[in-house]
């Protein structure tokens, strides 16, 4: 009885197995049954599409792409359906226009699809250890670099050098270059839920590389992204998109790409974690003229190579709310070419942008956490007096301004573009550590400010802020960034209510706090000034003082 029970017992487990594979079998389909040639010549993009037509009709699944290369033009990514590339397997967007579906643009004009589009297809997915091509360097001018028309987005007058600021003989090594007709995004995820993307490298798409629209749960975890093909030159290849989505994770990624590495331009309860980000403009960019932002989180990021930090921007009719950064290591520098930005660690700003809309949203509780950034600018907070900036924390910054080969040619510059007046997109202005203007609810705790020797005399205080209400200085450490300068440690102008406590004036400093037109000051109390030479440069300090070590003789 012992036996026969026990060969029952055997041969119901054989059974139960050999169904589990059938039913593996069922669920996972490869696309060479379906006549994929992955000879990377011939074109694969029918054979593509009716494996995932078929798994999709029969209740979903898995298509698997074996080692190989597979030609393709547009692919559409149909419900429950995952997209499974093995070691080996590349999908590459083919290089001839004719191969992408002809569409409609948002606004009538005509367009193009992209190599892979999914529309309300829940429950998707793109995994293994394969890779998507996108040949993005066949649909730029690789001779060519993109100029952009004078007065279209600023005015070479109202720059520090005039004529001769971003000439192409101090060097066009970063592009960006000349786009060609292109197809549309990458990989674009309209209206869908439960969307994964997994372990894949995605590479060299010809303008953003993933885009969510209107999506939510989505999960990107372990992806590298990259533009290494052309060198990070291709304009608009940002890494990964995400438009009035919602609960999205981004994890353990690496994107290498030459526009932004990852932008939310409307969404809510998103976080990015554990990435390595380097681009052209900015590492991660939050807001620009779109959709609502709120409840997000980035976290533990190292951003390296980057024309930009963070970005955090409104010129729109939306507004962005209750964002914090944390633990990251920023590096930037600045680049060549019609790039945004100019080596800025961190720009916060809310400007008008559209000639035809005068609303404008907010920024509201956004912090910066434990950051430490090497640039060769300061950080840039600039509101407008249509939208004041509100409630802005800084808590264990730590800058070091270094040294830049394109400074004489860039630098001593305000990138505060787009801006729908050319005057205050790219203009001449000093540039602090720290600058900030029309703000309200300014928090600056344990900010800590050094300077590389050598820099341009265009560098000047450690903070500056104009335009204020209620603003809080906290253990700042610093000065300015040259001894006889004639600029303080602290630059205050055009505000009411401030508290400086706690701080230290670095070797060198002249006057530690400058003030202009600042009413109903706060404390300031347990400064240690001995390292400056004046404590402020007017005869009635707006404070209550008290408990500070005066300078030598003072």
């Amino acid at each position: 009885m012992k036996q026969t029970s026990g060969l029952a017992t055997l041969s119901l487990l054989l059974a139960l197995g050999a169904n589990m594979r059938a039913q593996s079998l069922e669920g996972s389909r490869s696309v060479v049954s379906y006549g994929a040639k992955r000879d990377g010549r011939t074109l694969d993009t029918k054979a593509i599409n009716q494996a995932i037509s078929a798994c999709s009709m029969d209740g979903g699944g898995t298509v698997d792409f074996p080692a190989g290369t597979y030609l393709s033009g547009s692919i559409d990514l149909l419900k429950n359906v995952t997209l499974n590339l093995e070691a080996g397997a590349v999908i590459e967007g083919s290089t001839n226009l004719g191969d992408y579906a002809a569409e409609t643009g948002p606004n009538g004009e005509p367009s193009r699809a992209g190599l892979l589009t999914a529309r309300n297809a829940n429950n998707i997915a793109i995994t293994g250890r394969g890779v998507i091509e996108g040949n993005g360097m066949f649909f730029v001018d690789p001779n060519k670099v993109k100029l952009i028309e004078e007065g279209a987005d600023y005015d070479k007058k109202f720059t520090r050098q005039g004529d001769d600021f971003m000439n192409p003989k101090y060097g066009t090594a970063d592009g960006p270059l000349e786009p060609l007709d292109r197809p549309n995004n990458l990989i674009r995820i309209y209206d869908c839920t439960n969307i994964l993307i997994s372990g894949v490298t995605i590479r060299n798409s010809p303008i953003w590389t993933v885009h969510f629209v209107r999506c939510e749960r989505v999960n990107v975890t372990g992806v590298s992204i990259n533009s290494f093909g052309s060198g990070r030159r291709v304009p608009n290849d940002d890494g990964i998109d995400l438009t009035d989505t919602r609960l999205v994770h981004i994890s353990d990624c690496d994107i290498e790409d030459g526009d932004d590495g990852i932008v939310v331009l409307g969404g809510e309860k998103i976080t990015v974690a554990n990435c390595t980000l380097s681009s052209r403009s900015a590492g991660v960019r939050v807001g620009f003229a779109s959709g609502e932002i709120r409840d997000c989180v980035f976290a533990n990021l190292v951003i390296f190579d980057s024309n930009r930090g963070i970005a955090v921007d409104v010129r729109g009719a939306s507004s962005i709310e209750n964002v914090l950064f944390s633990d990251i290591v920023i590096q930037t520098r600045m680049v060549t070419g019609h790039w945004w930005g100019k080596g800025e660690p961190i720009r916060v700003s809310a400007r008008p942008w559209n000639p035809k809309v005068n609303q404008i949203g907010h920024i509201k509780n956004v912090r910066f956490r434990n950051i430490t950034a090497d640039s060769p600018s300061g950080i840039l907070v600039y509101g407008s007096e249509e939208s004041v900036i509100k409630d802005l924390v800084f808590d264990g910054v730590k800058v070091r301004i270094v040294n830049s080969p394109l400074h004489a040619s860039y630098g001593g510059n305000f990138d505060l573009r787009g801006c729908r007046d050319v005057a205050s997109a790219i203009f001449a202005h000093d540039i602090p550590a720290f600058y900030c203007r029309y703000a309200d609810g300014v928090k600056i705790n344990g900010l800590e400010v050094e300077w590389a020797d050598g820099l341009p005399s265009f560098f000047s205080s450690g903070i500056q802020i104009e335009d204020f209400s209620d603003v809080d200085i906290d253990g700042f450490s610093g000065g300015p960034a040259h001894e006889d300068g004639g600029k303080a440690a602290i630059a205050l102008s055009k505000g009411r209510k401030v508290s400086i406590r706690d701080s230290k004036a670095a070797r060198g400093t002249g006057v530690f706090v400058s003030v202009a037109d600042v009413a109903d000051g706060g404390v300031f109390v347990n400064n240690d000034l001995r390292e400056a030479r004046i404590v402020c440069d007017s005869e009635k300090m707006p404070f209550q003082a008290s408990g500070n070590v005066l300078p030598v003789g003072k």
